[in-house]
């Protein structure tokens, strides 16, 4: 019995390190410096969402109303957000029907609502800062993080464009990992080229923040909520049914010397 219950606790303890990077994403990805309680950083990136992903994405399991929660009146949401109905309790869906995206991209463009339980946080932070122009590619754009996109860099004007750096016989040049080396040809709205040649991407970082914690957020807008009830759930367990148990054991164990 012994050795059995020690070969359960070294198999859970085994699995811990999988499921760990499979909710967080996995991969060698940038940290997303994202917060889920943020309420401008997450109004911010639902408009970012609307004016950007909205035109091929959907986010069917995701109502205008519910941008209420992030502190957006019923009128701002009309105002600024809606512009593919006009009614506030229906969901987010795309400009662009799936067949038209499959004919241009060569496949529809997924639905967005949970992309953030399915791949991570980690993953679309760095995917959006991951974009580089590629012309063997039928948009002209790849992606470090997902190689062969179909998708275009629809945020191109606000990064600037990136290029893969050729070394003298005109070959790529790869770093330790297997990956494109990039180099700046143009910086964006968000971004600003500095003396040396260098690009300061601090203000797309903090965009592509924005939409990222967006996304995060509608992949379960009631995590901020969830975290909170855990949290008096363990007071609870702790101020109540540990002195109980200890008083219960105290007792159970009093007559054994």
């Amino acid at each position: 019995m012994k050795k059995t219950f020690k070969n359960t606790i070294a198999a859970l303890l085994l699995v811990a390190p999988i499921s760990f990077a499979a909710a967080s994403g996995g991969g060698d990805y940038d940290h997303a410096p994202i917060d889920p309680r943020d309420k401008v950083s997450l109004q911010r990136g639902a408009q970012i969402f609307v004016n950007n992903c909205l035109s091929c994405h959907s986010a069917s399991a995701m109502r205008y109303n519910r941008l209420k929660d992030i502190g957006l009146s019923e009128d701002d949401i009309k105002k600024n957000l809606m512009f593919t109905t006009d009614k506030v309790g229906d969901v987010m869906q795309a400009h662009m029907s799936p067949a038209d995206g499959k004919k241009w991209f060569g496949a529809a463009p997924p639905d967005l609502t949970l992309i953030a339980r399915s791949r991570g946080a980690d993953y679309i932070y760095s995917y959006l800062r991951g974009f580089y122009k590629d012309p063997t590619r039928p948009t002209g754009w790849n992606n470090l993080v997902f190689d062969k996109v179909g998708m275009p860099h629809v945020l191109w004007e606000q990064q600037g464009i990136r290029a893969v750096k050729l070394d003298a016989k005109g070959k790529p040049v790869l770093d330790e990992h297997g990956k494109p080396v990039l180099v700046w040809e143009s910086a964006g709205k968000l971004t600003r080229m500095a003396k040396d040649g260098s690009v300061v991407t601090t203000e797309y970082d903090e965009y592509a923040r924005d939409l990222t914690n967006f996304m995060s957020y509608m992949a379960e807008p009631a995590q901020v909520q969830r975290k909170q009830i855990g949290y008096v759930v363990l007071m609870f367990l702790l101020a109540v049914l540990l002195p109980l148990a200890y008083f219960l054991k105290k007792e159970y164990w009093k007559d054994v010397h």
